[in-house]
């Protein structure tokens, strides 16, 4: 997200300590990302402190139960324990700091996404999880103490049986559980990253104070860690039950650690119902997800919280601060949205800075502020317009070009006689019996006749089709036509034809049946296998609005402009681009309004009950139709009747009018 080619005054911090001074000045997103890392460490003596309390419960004895978790918050491991979670939480932030981006990736199908899970870049975020997932869990398991506090144990009695080997060690595999459930939450963790889109950062309409926003969403954060040490404790356990026995023998085999028989084994089920184990490893995996979450959602609140950005600026140097300059820039695109998010502010709530966008240029008399700022948010309109122009011509054409064959050969048939229609299709002068001639212009592996053609070869099919599919013998007397009348050919006898006639029907239609299921299943297989890989109209959807969030604060800040300007545009500097905004508003309405005809566009996503991935992309589309259908009322409702001298299309003055009737 923050990897810039060029060098950015908001992306980089300097410090004249370590690297020369840029002339430009860049303090913010650094700055704040620092500071959310800095609060996730702060808040990390108060999680710790409460998976003490936890890990040490007792209900039956609550004397004891304060005083040990008392005494093992101010162990020495306890210490360096913290000291191990401070640098993954360190690590942490770099990897959401490095991940996180304002549009949402959505893939459009699931190989997508499996390609997606499988980029080596994701590979890497996932095998660093891994390990420090199993690192925090290394420090649960010190903390706790007891049975989980090192990897091996000196052997029980029952376990060795000779004197001699009273000195070998055993492996401990209450501590190996709970370090590859951590690995796997690890893993957990960064796959539903992807899946979730938990490096999505979202900008709220509503802008809250930091801490306010952080305390109502605490609640939340904590049931959702919760919630999914829940779930990743299930599905490690059942893959624990059946492939546990791997890593332990391996682990054994490597550190030279003797396999403990004195009590069960974790990998069966009499070794999974302890509940103290289960218990402990719950809690381990939400102190896991905590400590993570936390990182993650104060990224967030730091990250998205509204910048204001000078307007224009008095020395050259700093024109790159400016807003308009900040606007037509590419990447980052973190720093683009901030620059939308404080347009649509100042338009809404700051009529000083308003009157700096209207203002002229000395000398020269040039509206560069206005036509900047206007400039860039109709590109962003063009942009999306175009994009679902597209998108809908794709649809309708089914994602392919139309076929010209079948068309003109479907106009050749229609346009032909009576007598052409056995041209066009020979099979309709074919007799029933020639379906089943070798020597028939259509053959037997012809598509028309496939699935009613018998197999000759098989032990089911009756001597009267092979005598009706066999060819004669030019040789034979009775090749052709009998020509003498004494000659006779024998016939079958009465009950022989009955009988050959029952066999014949009864295996043909058995066989009809059977191939007809056959085919029913295998192009439901094929078309399964092949749906899953194509792309789903509904992601396919979602996809396309992406970034509209940037589309409704451009929205929004073109029409409280427009409609500012009636009052306290003195110059008149955004009549001369008036037409321009409303036709490009109304060409967007159009594509919107098109797109949400075709199938699942009006069809809202089922919301989450318990997730930490931020899922208002899913509905921007939404907001979107809703942003522009507000932004032409507002400004209809300003200018009023005054917008009959605004040249426009005759089509775009009579969605106007709908407008101003307040019939839309």
């Amino acid at each position: 997200m923050f990897s810039v080619k060029q060098s950015s005054w908001f992306m980089h911090k300097v410090s004249s300590l370590y690297i020369p001074a840029c002339p430009r000045d860049s303090r913010v997103v650094r700055w704040r990302a620092v500071a959310s890392f800095a609060w996730s460490v702060l808040l990390l003596p108060v999680t710790t402190s409460l998976f003490v309390f936890l890990s040490q419960a007792s209900l039956l004895h609550p004397i004891q139960w304060i005083t040990d978790s008392l005494c093992l918050l101010t162990a020495s491991s306890t210490m360096f324990s913290l000291l191990l979670l401070s640098a993954v939480v360190l690590v942490i932030g770099i990897f959401i700091q490095e991940y996180c981006t304002v549009i949402p990736s959505i893939p459009c199908s699931r190989v997508a996404l499996l390609a997606k899970v499988l980029h080596p870049r994701q590979c890497v975020h996932s095998l660093s999880h891994c390990s420090l997932g199993m690192l925090v869990t290394w420090c649960a398991a010190v903390t706790i103490g007891g049975r989980y506090r090192t990897l091996s144990h000196p052997c029980s009695e029952s376990r060795l049986g000779f004197s001699e080997n009273v000195g070998q060690m055993c492996l401990n595999e209450y501590h190996l559980f709970l370090l590859l459930a951590g690995a796997f939450m690890g893993y957990s963790h960064s796959l539903l990253g992807v899946v979730q889109n938990m490096n999505y950062v979202a900008f709220h309409a509503v802008q809250q104070h930091k801490y306010m926003h952080f305390k109502g969403s605490l609640p939340r954060v904590v049931k959702c860690s919760a919630v999914q040490s829940l779930y990743s404790l299930r599905n490690y356990i059942v893959l624990y039950y059946f492939f546990g026995y791997g890593p332990r023998l391996w682990i054994s085999q490597i550190l030279n650690l003797q396999l403990d028989g004195s009590s069960h084994f974790l990998d069966t089920v009499a070794g999974l119902l302890d509940f103290s184990l289960l218990y402990h490893l719950w809690i381990s995996g939400t102190f896991l997800m905590l400590t993570w979450f936390i990182t993650v959602f104060l990224f967030r609140i730091y990250v998205s919280e509204a910048y204001s950005f000078p307007v224009q600026s008095t020395f050259t140097e700093d024109a790159e601060m400016c807003l308009p300059k900040v606007l037509s820039c590419k990447e980052p695109m973190v720093m683009k949205f901030l620059a939308l998010q404080d347009l649509a502010l100042l338009s809404q709530h700051s009529p000083v800075r308003r009157q700096e966008v209207f203002s002229l240029s000395q000398p020269g008399g040039h509206a560069h502020n206005w036509n900047a700022i206007s400039r860039e948010c109709l590109s962003l309109l063009t942009d999306l317009t175009q994009r679902l122009v597209a998108h809908h011509d794709a649809v309708a054409s089914n994602g392919r070009p139309k076929s010209q064959g079948s068309s003109s050969d479907a106009k050749s048939v229609t346009s032909g006689t009576v007598e052409d229609l056995p041209k066009a299709y020979p099979s309709v002068s074919k007799t029933p019996g020639s379906v089943f001639l070798r020597s028939s212009t259509v053959g037997l592996n012809s598509p028309m006749t496939a699935p009613f053609t018998p197999d000759l070869d098989s032990p089911f099919s009756s001597p009267v089709i092979r005598r009706l599919t066999a060819q004669e013998d030019p040789a034979s007397p009775w090749f052709g036509s009998v020509q003498s009348p004494h000659v006779m050919r024998r016939g079958p006898k009465l009950w022989s034809i009955y009988c050959e006639n029952f066999l014949f029907f009864f295996f043909f239609f058995f066989f009809f049946i059977f191939q007809v299921y056959t085919n029913k299943l295998l192009i439901f297989f094929f078309l399964r296998a092949i749906l899953r890989g194509v792309s789903l109209p509904e992601a396919s959807g979602q996809a396309l609005f992406a970034d509209s969030q940037a589309h409704i604060w451009a929205l929004e800040g073109l029409s409280h402009l427009v409609a500012a300007s009636y009052t306290e545009d003195r110059f008149g500097v955004v009549q001369t681009t008036l037409p321009n905004i409303l036709s490009s508003m109304l060409m967007l309405l159009e594509a919107v309004d098109r797109h949400f005809k075709l199938p699942h566009a009006s069809s809202k996503p089922s919301r989450a009950t318990c997730s930490m991935g931020d899922s208002t992309h899913k509905t921007l589309r939404f907001a979107l139709r809703a942003a522009l259908k507000t932004a032409l009322y507002r400004i209809t409702t300003t200018f009023g009747e005054h917008l009959h001298a605004v040249q426009m299309s005759a089509e775009h003055r009579k969605r106007m009018q709908q407008f101003l009737e307040y019939k839309e």
